[in-house]
């Protein structure tokens, strides 16, 4: 069975500049099988579909928060209302993994300094560790296909490269056998390119950033995906902290 994994971030990746309010970088990964990808498309189109009248909408978590764009109609609390119990219902379904990572850059500079490798490739490498784990765990992927949102020409090359190395090299807990059982394949689309699946990443990676800046507080969207995360013999393995 083919697996997608669909990679989006909140936060900024960069060390030069830190927000003191968001001092934090997450990538999010959703692993989902072929199968349930099409189930999830589907229900995201027809969410679509029922708000605009449009397939092409493309769902951003900024945008949706601050009423932006396409999103103004959610200046209509009804419409709101309805659309987040729309969004809910979508994300609570039991289709998927989510396998994340975090970084607070502040604590990452204080220990290691600003080392070549940025902090997205540092949460890559976790991401996919523990996407192996997993499917390890499912037993019945014959091919993965990574899939992430484009940044940039120098972005996307450094990261491509980095992605090889995991190929050829590994991780310090998967080898590189191990990677190549799964037949790694990565592709790099724009937001404009419409993939749902990202989509889907980007309206969850936010919450999980929210729920660690602020663990106490009242985060009712993380609520509703939080069983979501991989998780093993009762352990959470798919939200990894750094450091």
């Amino acid at each position: 069975m083919k697996y997608y994994l669909f990679l989006d971030e909140s936060g900024d990746h960069g060390l030069k500049t830190i927000d003191k309010s968001f001092p934090i970088f997450l990538l999010c990964g959703i692993l989902i099988s072929e199968e349930n990808y099409k189930s999830i498309r589907a229900e995201i189109n027809q969410i679509k579909t029922e708000f605009w009248n449009n397939k092409n909408v493309i769902f951003h978590s900024r945008d949706i928060r601050k009423c932006n764009n396409e999103f103004q109609i959610l200046f209509d609390l009804d419409t709101k209302n309805k659309f987040y119990e729309a969004i809910n219902r979508l994300v609570e379904k039991p289709l998927y993994k989510i396998i994340a990572a975090s970084i607070n850059k502040t604590e990452f500079i204080k220990k290691y300094g600003k080392l070549e490798n940025d902090v997205y490739e540092i949460s890559l490498s976790f991401i996919l560790e523990r996407t192996v784990f997993c499917l390890d765990n499912l037993g019945n992927c014959s091919e993965l296909e990574i899939i992430i949102e484009r940044r940039g020409k120098k972005e996307d090359t450094k990261l491509g490269k980095h992605i090889q190395k995991l190929r050829q090299i590994g991780t310090y807990y998967v080898d590189s056998e191990r990677m190549k059982n799964y037949g790694f394949k990565s592709k790099f689309s724009w937001k404009n390119e419409n993939i749902n699946g990202l989509q889907l990443s980007d309206l969850i990676a936010y919450p999980i950033a929210r729920s660690i800046l602020n663990p106490q507080g009242v985060n009712l969207s993380f609520d509703k995906f939080k069983h979501n995360f991989y998780t093993k013999n009762g352990r959470v393995y798919g939200l990894k902290k750094f450091p």
